[in-house]
């Protein structure tokens, strides 16, 4: 096997039968007399494709072949690879640092076999190297991009700590940041440095999938940080003195006053990034140290709108779908902010929707927009709340309405009402479990004889973390673990970390639910206004699944953790 792991590429390629050894020889030939590497000559005669080359080396070698059209090619951003492997050396000698764990760096390169690139890798990054084949115009392009953004975002950064370079010394000299004036504020938000700055955190943040970006200013320096896949990550951040010029240029974009800074401001804006639109929500708030902002950032592209790949039991679905499918009656999502309620929400619109219905929805925000439904943007200033947007909906005809929260006791009647009245409502409510969420409503003032005969199902629901399918490791649980947990299974994984991940261990997330379908047995024990201690018993008599058992579900089929279960449950059922 030794033996067969190094041998020549040309030997390869004509033992897989790719080429002939009359064509190796004239390649040979032509290599002697033009210089090159011999795949870049057989690839230049034509003989051979280059994928083809690259896929039958990484086959023959044992070696993964990693391409750019499935994302392979992405070097991890927080691991400063730039600088362990710099441009100039990753261009002239193609290849590309993927990763890096311990003392191994995963280098992406055209030809494995190359054990003097591979020893010259070692002496300048100090690193075994780990080789993955990827074809040379895949390497190039991967180069151009992670080398070319890395170098702005650094020059950006640098630039922010040098004074000199936003001519800042009279702002240094001022007797505070609050003593600027609003002439000074605005030009500063529009310097070059800051304007692109600003748009590389904001790039940044969209390439790696953030959900959120805040920027936090302390004391001595300024934090930066993603939220990706429910948790936050910091970033290399830029310099102190640049903080009011970022929230200047953010407040700028999103038509906010950047005079006012003692009070919290919300705005919003458009990005546009190649073929689609991201809209990012503003949330400003003044703290000791000066303002921080939060841009949240929704992204039309990457919402999943299929029921069906939410992450549902295939029971709980059914469950679900018996409920929308009824002509009224009120359906309720439950669970805290960051759970996921909304995409329900908008997942169960595109399934029902179609052209003989007719759908309205109250919303704050309207986050994603769905053709061939009316929704209406709340406004409490002027006085269109929920409570007003209801009022005028049932005006409208409607079959289907939606409405973003119920917060108060005259939304939560509007909506009982008309679903007793023949209207199918799909709302929120901010509980921790289903059961419960009846026990939220009535304390609202909800008479419970109301509320038994309108409600047809509450859908608690968390996020939780899947693992990176490309590096999750197997194991075998504890004796504790499976007395404890109670698995149903020997084998259990947990995260590693690898390039497509960015070292995390997890990619994108899943949902965990407890579906109450109201029987009439809930109804009677609603309707006598029961505690929803006994409204679980219930429940749980009747088949629910509880979020623990759920989230225990997800560990036994390999998508996420124990760890990541028992964070999102709390570890207790």
């Amino acid at each position: 096997m030794a033996k067969e792991k190094y041998l020549r590429l040309g030997e390869l390629l004509v033992r897989e039968g790719l080429i002939t050894e009359a064509q190796l020889e004239k390649a040979i030939s032509t290599q002697r007399q033009e210089g090159g590497r011999l795949g870049e000559v057989l690839i230049k005669l034509g003989v051979v494709k280059e994928d083809q080359m690259v896929a039958v080396l990484g086959k023959q070698l044992g070696i993964p072949y990693f391409s750019l059209g499935t994302g392979m090619l992405k070097p991890a951003t927080d691991q400063q690879l730039e600088q362990l492997v710099p441009h100039d050396f990753a261009y002239k000698n193609s290849v590309l640092p993927l990763s890096r764990t311990m003392t191994s760096l995963t280098v992406a390169m055209v030809d494995p076999l190359d054990l003097i690139l591979i020893d010259n890798l070692k002496q300048i990054t100090r690193c075994d190297i780990n080789p993955v084949v990827a074809t040379k115009s895949d390497i190039s392009k991967a180069i151009e991009q992670f080398y070319g953004k890395a170098a702005m975002f650094k020059k950006a950064v640098d630039a922010s700590y040098d004074t000199s370079a936003l001519d800042l010394t009279a702002e240094i000299k001022e007797a505070g940041d609050e003593e600027l004036s609003i002439d000074k504020l605005i030009a500063r938000a529009e310097e070059a440095p800051v304007v692109k700055l600003v748009d590389l955190i904001i790039r940044q943040a969209i390439d790696e999938h953030a959900s959120d970006i805040h920027v936090e200013p302390f004391k001595e320096r300024i934090s930066l940080r993603y939220r990706i896949d429910g948790k936050l990550y910091e970033i290399p951040p830029p310099a102190k003195h640049l903080h009011m010029s970022i929230i200047s240029r953010i407040k700028i974009l999103s038509k906010l006053d950047i005079a006012e800074k003692r009070l919290p401001q919300d705005g919003s804006f458009l990005v546009k990034l190649e073929d689609r639109v991201v809209d990012l929500r503003i949330s400003i708030i003044p703290t000791i140290y000066g303002e921080k902002a939060v841009m949240r950032i929704l992204d039309r592209s990457s919402i999943v709108v299929e029921l069906g790949q939410m992450g549902f039991e295939p029971k709980q679905l059914e469950l679900i779908r018996k409920a929308i499918s009824l002509p009224y009656g009120l359906v309720f999502i439950a669970g805290p902010t960051g759970s996921g309620k909304s995409t329900t929400l908008y997942a169960i619109l595109s399934e029902i929707k179609n052209p003989e219905k007719n759908i309205v929805t109250v919303e704050d925000p309207v986050e994603y927009k769905i053709d061939g439904i009316n929704q209406l943007q709340i406004k409490p200033d002027i006085g269109l709340t929920f409570a007003a947007a209801l009022r005028s909906f049932l005006r409208q005809d409607p079959d289907i309405m939606l409405v973003g929260e119920v917060r108060d006791l005259e939304t939560a009647q509007i909506c009982i009402r008309s679903a007793l009245t023949g209207h199918l409502v799909l709302s929120t409510v901010h509980t921790n479990d289903a059961p419960t969420a009846v026990s939220r409503l009535i304390d609202m003032g909800i008479e419970s004889y109301m509320l038994a005969p309108s409600i047809l199902i509450i859908i608690a629901q968390r996020l939780l973390r899947r693992l990176c399918p490309d590096c999750k490791e197997a194991y075998e649980p504890t004796p504790e673990q499976l007395k404890s947990v109670k698995l149903k299974t020997d084998l259990i994984y947990k995260p590693k970390g690898c390039a497509k991940c960015n070292q995390i261990g997890y990619k994108g997330r899943s949902c965990i639910a407890e579906v109450l379908l109201v029987n009439e047995e809930l109804r009677a024990l609603i309707n006598q206004n029961a505690p929803f201690q006994k409204i679980r018993e219930a429940a749980r008599a009747a088949g629910m699944q509880t979020l623990y058992e759920s989230a225990i579900k997800k560990v036994e089929e390999g998508i996420t953790s124990l760890e990541e279960a028992f964070s999102v449950t709390l570890g207790a059922d």
